[in-house]
């Protein structure tokens, strides 16, 4: 059994025990956070599609931990003019579990 979930803007095919890393969530570490942002289901074979989302179903999750991705460098240059500029970037994620899918 697998869901197409939308969270925090982005869609992800998620199953039961899965981790997956996802952007910053406003939860705390071992809180539980449900999404009823579900666009699909599919229940060994059986699929439900939603338009766009499916009705009275959602996911599950329990926040593991809140982390950083790797740096990201950003490097603007012009050409013979003698401009350039370095920055960098680190995105804030969050490891989540998927506990159950219900729909």
């Amino acid at each position: 059994m697998f869901a197409i979930v939308s969270i925090a803007g982005q869609q992800f095919k998620v199953t039961e025990g899965q981790q997956i890393f996802v952007h910053r969530l406003a939860a705390n570490e071992g809180d539980s956070v449900s999404f009823d942002t579900v666009h699909l289901i599919d229940n060994n074979g059986s699929v439900r599609i939603g338009e766009p989302n499916i009705k009275g179903a959602s996911v599950k999750v329990s926040v593991i931990t809140h982390l950083k991705g790797d740096k990201v460098v950003v490097f603007h240059k012009n050409r013979r003019k003698g401009y350039r500029k370095k920055n960098g970037h680190r995105q804030s994620f969050t490891q989540v579990k998927i506990d159950s899918i219900a729909g």
